[in-house]
């Protein structure tokens, strides 16, 4: 499954069960952030044993994006059988702060910042 528009792409590879995102994501509101949502929610839905999310291509991700991000933690954490690995650059400002506020949302989210 892959979304690919001008400034970013997202690609789910199930051989892997890894949603990877580059680009930038500066979409306004949830009607825009729909087809991104749809293929989370399919991916969680799937229930693989272990989800990375490979955000470290990810140069921007406005507010929005990250309350479509913290609602997907969420829905995985109610799942209860899937373990999620959060990937992250510490070479991209917004990444530090914000994808460590995705642990307080599932403690057992595992995160790798490189």
């Amino acid at each position: 499954m892959e979304i690919k528009k001008e400034t970013y792409s997202i690609n789910y590879n199930t051989a892997t069960a890894t949603v990877s995102c580059e680009g930038s994501l500066r979409l306004s509101g949830n009607e825009e952030y729909g087809p991104i949502v749809e293929l989370l929610d399919h991916v969680a839905d799937s229930e693989p044993p272990i989800l990375t999310l490979d955000l470290r291509q990810l140069e921007f991700l406005n507010s929005s994006g990250i309350s479509m991000l913290s609602k997907f933690v969420i829905k995985v954490r109610q799942k209860k059988n899937i373990n999620i690995v959060v990937q992250g650059s510490q070479n991209i400002p917004w990444q530090g702060k914000s994808l460590k506020n995705l642990q307080r949302l599932m403690p057992t989210l595992k995160l790798e910042l490189e």
